[in-house]
């Protein structure tokens, strides 16, 4: 995975920035002669004198040229609405298609991620990180680019526009903009810091919440409950802590901002007013430098909005990045390689010194070697841990630490999980129960890839084409993944025949055919 969040959005959505970024540019013109109108009003429409005046051929009286002025202003604002409304259409797709991709890519690596793995990682903790977590990083893909880039032209287009009115109003504007820009960041830098630790904390607290429900049999045998509500009182309590200081540099923050940005006005109403008291300038100048000023506060938020979350997105991406990030993950291609045919394993299966030592050093399992011959039945004799574990290098479960288990010439270590898991059997006594029917639990095992029939219907197409885009699975869930011909049946019926007989013999019609 990319390690910054930028190289992240633009490896993914560049065509789709670069989109975004020519259309913002379109509407800068609109946005300045939206800005002169209001002066061209006041001076021309409200204030002239020569009239009637005439204009591309045609005469208008005041009144008339009044409302022309007025209508052009208000296709103007209709226009700059457009933009924006548009702009953030797209912005919003941008953002939810990189966050369904990040998603995506997330639980791939859960699923690539070795068993042990999951000794070490909580179930809590996976949950939050892959949903809650990224939630707000979405929220800044759509923005990353578009949003500076539109708030920052927006923001330039309306300096150009105060300096070419007075220069004193375009430094009057600017004047106290380096003070914010040194003294925000400043802030949000320790109000990171601070976001960094909330996650951290969150994350323990989602960990300790997947305990006790795990283990709520314990808690209860063992009457640690007050125990537990201490530990957790005590997760609150850090959380507490942490939101509290946020919150004083945040509002303190909020407030220098708010303040700094009043004094510009003020300084407009004292020298802009002197200049118009002498003659200077008009008063439709200072009345649309006023206006001016007062969308360009609105750019300036944004830009500094930006800034904090960009800094609170790029943290929360690096630290799921960095959780996700493994250098024993199985490969991508024993996953997704799927032979045209599986060969049956009729072979012997050799194990040569197989060894494996857990990661506090322990050696659980050393040297072992066996040939076995196609046709045998087998014991293994040995402890609970020992005996798992080897059984569980047998199907890849777990990557011996030395030694090789081999199938004919076929090392397990190389095979893709399609032949492991259409050719080795394995029941276990910690099987899960997925949701859905008895039939989907019984059936789980052979829904290996989906048919090679396509549904292409409009629908199913929009779906297809929205995955494609996201880089996600574009396969069908709703097709029939039951993979017939390796459980030995010809056709559905077949199978649904052999499943009747099943919960004939098991005598549980009733519960399978009424719910009871």
């Amino acid at each position: 995975m990319k390690k910054s969040i930028f190289d992240y959005i633009w490896a993914f959505s560049k065509g789709q920035q670069i989109a975004v970024l020519i259309l913002t540019a379109i509407s800068f013109p609109f946005l300045y002669l939206s800005l002169e109108l209001p002066k061209r009003i006041i001076n021309n429409a409200i204030g002239g004198k020569n009239f009637p005046m005439e204009i591309a051929g045609f005469q208008f009286e005041q009144i008339q040229f009044l409302f022309v002025l007025c209508a052009l202003l208000l296709t103007l604002i209709l226009v700059n609405g457009a933009f924006k409304m548009f702009i953030n259409v797209f912005k919003g797709l941008i953002a939810e298609r990189l966050l369904r991709r990040l998603r995506y890519q997330l639980y791939e690596r859960i699923l690539r991620f070795p068993m042990s793995r999951f000794q070490r990682t909580s179930q809590g903790e996976l949950v939050s990180m892959a949903t809650a977590e990224v939630e707000s990083i979405g929220e800044f893909f759509g923005d990353a680019i578009a949003l500076p880039a539109f708030q920052g032209g927006t923001m330039v287009t309306i300096l150009v526009f105060m300096f070419v009115q007075d220069p004193v109003f375009g430094l009057a504007s600017v004047a106290l903009i380096p003070i914010q820009g040194w003294l925000i960041p400043k802030l949000q830098r320790q109000i990171n810091a601070l976001n960094k630790e909330r996650v951290k904390e969150v994350r323990q607290l989602s960990g300790h919440i997947s305990e006790t429900v795990s283990g709520i049999q314990d808690v209860h045998t063992h009457d640690t409950s007050a125990f537990n509500r201490a530990k957790f009182s005590f997760r609150l309590g850090e959380i507490f802590k942490i939101r509290l200081a946020i919150f004083k540099k945040k509002f303190f923050m909020k407030f220098l901002n708010n303040f700094i940005g009043q004094l510009t006005p003020l300084m407009f109403y004292s020298f802009g007013g002197m200049l118009v008291i002498k003659g200077d300038i008009t008063l439709g100048a200072l009345v649309a430098a006023l206006a001016a000023y007062k969308d360009l506060t609105a750019p300036w938020r944004e830009l500094l909005k930006y800034y904090q979350g960009m800094a609170n997105a790029r943290v929360k991406y690096e630290q799921v990045v960095e959780q996700f990030e493994s250098t024993d993950l199985i490969s991508e291609r024993l996953q997704q390689e799927r032979p045209a045919e599986i060969p049956s394993f009729n072979n012997p299966v050799y194990i040569k010194s197989l060894t494996v030592i857990d990661d506090d050093g322990e050696r659980s399992l050393s040297g072992i070697s066996l040939d076995v011959k196609p046709g045998s039945r087998i014991a293994f004799v040995a402890s609970g841990k020992s005996r798992d574990e080897l059984a569980y290098t047998l199907i890849r479960l777990l990557r011996p630490t030395a030694g090789s288990v081999c199938v004919g010439n076929l090392n397990i270590e190389s095979m893709p999980e399609s032949m492991i898991g259409a050719r080795i059997g394995y029941v276990g006594p910690d099987s899960y129960i997925f949701s859905g029917s008895a039939a989907d639990n019984v059936l789980f095992g052979l829904k290996h890839a989906a048919p090679a029939e396509v549904d292409r219907s409009p629908a199913r197409q929009e779906a297809y084409d929205e995955a494609l885009a996201s880089g996600n699975s574009v396969e069908d869930i709703d097709a029939d993944w039951i993979d017939y011909q390796t459980a030995g049946f010809a056709n559905p019926d077949e199978l649904k025949t052999w499943w009747l007989k099943v919960i004939q013999a098991l005598e549980i019609e009733g519960d399978c055919m009424h719910g009871g």
